[in-house]
């Protein structure tokens, strides 16, 4: 069922900027534009739809380069003249190869670090994207190509730095230790096909808490 577009002012042109943030990171992605078709489009497929100004057409984000954005939610502002969407991205959003098109900084004021879910969802995806890397040239595509058996040997070893590191009371070590036994965990986590996510909503159970 269509809902009532009515209230979305389009321009004169007929069109409306929509500007594409990540789901997950809150991270804007892009603007760009909807005529009605485009937003009609979006609506029934759930698949971000653009109106290309500059070649006069209708465009699905990701229909040439793979690099769809699956859309989770659409909001309008007060003027009811710009439209959010909050989508998953499939790929970068940018024609650069960029991740966001927003990635050139025009003042020095630096910013805050970004946030530690953010880091370790990018994290997180690379390392799932050396599957495919040639294991002479990846680290971890290496330890892909020795099969669970060395991902597991890994775990153990870092296991036992992080419990000596402990045993020593060495701060530095301990949080050293701690980030390799993360990262090779992380490696585990991909090889099994166990989404980030899955381990954001896993529930903590009274017995898991021994309350």
């Amino acid at each position: 069922m269509m809902l009532d577009l009515s209230a979305i002012r389009f321009d004169d042109k007929g069109l409306v900027p929509a500007v594409a943030q990540d789901f997950d990171t809150f991270e804007v992605l892009m603007l760009a534009y909807m005529n009605r078709e485009a937003l009609e489009k979006t609506l029934e497929s759930r698949k971000a739809h653009y109106w290309s100004r500059s070649r006069g057409s209708l465009w699905l984000k990701g229909e040439t380069s793979g690099n769809f954005q699956e859309v989770i939610s659409i909001y309008y502002d007060c003027d009811a003249d710009t439209l959010l969407l909050m989508v998953e991205p499939k790929g970068p959003a940018c024609h650069t190869g960029e991740r966001t098109c927003f990635f050139r900084r025009i003042d020095e004021w630096g910013g805050p670090p970004p946030r530690p879910e953010r880091v370790i969802k990018e994290l997180f995806r690379t390392i799932k994207g050396r599957k495919d890397a040639p294991p002479d040239r990846s680290y971890v595509a290496s330890l892909y190509s020795k099969g669970r058996g060395k991902i597991l040997e890994k775990i153990a070893e870092e296991s036992g730095e992080l419990i000596e590191a402990a045993g020593a009371k060495s701060r530095n070590e301990v949080l050293y230790e701690f980030c390799d036994l993360f990262f090779h965990s992380l490696v585990l986590l991909a090889d099994e096909g166990i989404e980030i996510e899955e381990v954001y909503s896993e529930p903590l159970s009274a017995k898991r808490s021994g309350s």
